[in-house]
């Protein structure tokens, strides 16, 4: 990572410092933002979930496809987590945290956080296993899904609770700074959404503390990068939540399995 990569403190309030780099970047990397017991409080939470949902064989929640692994010992694990706010009390919680309202303003009114909405919060577990089904994931922007879903490109961010501590080599998030300024035809075009996972030559790598949140814009180009080590050091913890405005759109039990969520099978 270079040596310019900068990280903030997020108050009750944005500072001018703050919306300006994320207006000029597209992103923003906040330190130290849930405590360490707050993080093992989360994972446990999700573990409980992921325990209940194993033995349900449950698919789908809210239309959403569930995405099941193997962890390193071969048992069964969720390693996507759809909604998960909605099956734990202790992760409906954490979104109701006055910070958050601060990051609503870097869209402006009608901002709010989507946990009822898109896939809700959404809880990703990575680990590269032999067995493991979700190890990395493709270039692309979030921003795709409003265009196949009726062509207007609504604001949306996407908000990262990192429980993971990660080094360059653990893989994870990467992102083109600046990419959040591109043209429509740029944002559907410019790589293959998914299937490309080439390194950018001006891509950065998010390298978190457990505790830390970033966010980025969605019409930003990333990737999830695979771990270059295996095993227990290669496991990742992210929860992802949308920050969106125009016309609420919740979703529950009978909603439909959307067109895009076709591409989860190409995520390995």
């Amino acid at each position: 990572m270079s040596t310019a990569y900068t990280t903030f403190t997020l108050g009750d309030t944005l500072t001018e410092e703050q919306r300006a780099f994320f207006d000029e970047h597209g992103y923003i990397h906040f330190s130290r933002f849930f405590t360490p017991e707050q993080v093992q409080e989360i994972i446990k939470a999700s573990e409980e979930v992921q325990q209940k949902w194993i033995a349900e064989k449950r698919e789908k929640v809210n239309g959403v496809p569930i995405k099941y692994g193997k962890d390193l010992n071969g048992d069964p694990i969720v390693q996507r987590f759809a909604f998960i706010n909605q099956h734990a009390p202790v992760l409906a919680d954490v979104l109701k945290d006055k910070r958050f309202d601060a990051l609503l303003s870097l869209i402006g009114p009608g901002a709010r956080l989507g946990i009822n909405e898109k896939d809700g919060m959404v809880f990703n577990h990575y680990v590269n296993g032999p067995e493991s089904k979700f190890t990395k994931m493709g270039w692309h922007t979030d921003g795709l899904r409003d265009i196949f879903m009726g062509g207007k490109l609504n604001p949306m961010l996407n908000v990262g609770l990192h429980l993971s501590t990660l080094k360059v080599e653990n893989g994870g998030l990467r992102i083109i700074p600046g990419t959040h300024k591109q043209s429509r035809l740029s944002m559907m075009f410019k790589k293959k959404y998914f299937i490309d996972h080439a390194p950018d030559k001006n891509e950065i790598a998010i390298t978190p503390t457990a505790g830390d949140v970033t966010v980025h814009d969605g019409r930003l180009w990333h990737r999830v990068a695979l771990s270059s080590v295996i095993g227990e050091e290669s496991r990742r913890r992210v929860i992802y939540v949308p920050i969106i405005a125009g016309k609420y759109a919740p979703k529950n039990e009978n909603s439909p399995t959307q067109f895009y969520q076709r591409f989860a099978g190409i995520v390995k």
